[in-house]
């Protein structure tokens, strides 16, 4: 099924759509690194909850993403989705990274 197919049962909300995995499917137009990326901006979106951040982070590194494209993403969509929906989610993908964002880079609490 084509794009345009794709975009039409969607706009329509096609009962259809959750036969056969027909969402899954459609995927397959971007590589997984990219859908992961993709995701991780879509979760800061809604304000996702603790776990699912460490579920995306995890996926996303597997499939190769680093921390560093992780964290443009967040950034690049601060025009769209507002800083404040960012910096609430920042804890919960710093966590899901590793990372200790209350430790300043030396090592000192900031």
């Amino acid at each position: 099924m084509d794009y345009i197919e794709r975009l039409r049962r969607l706009a329509l909300n096609d009962t259809h759509l959750g036969d056969d995995h027909a969402l899954e499917v459609q995927t397959q137009e971007l590589d997984p690194r990219t859908l992961a990326l993709v995701r991780i901006a879509a979760l800061v979106a809604i304000g996702g909850a603790q776990p699912t951040y460490g579920a995306e982070a995890d996926a996303a590194v597997g499939v190769g993403a680093t921390g560093a494209e992780i964290v443009d993403v967040v950034a690049a969509i601060i025009p769209i989705v507002g800083l404040p929906c960012v910096v609430a989610a920042a804890p919960k993908l710093a966590l899901a990274l590793g990372v200790d964002v209350i430790e300043s880079q030396d090592g000192e609490p900031a």
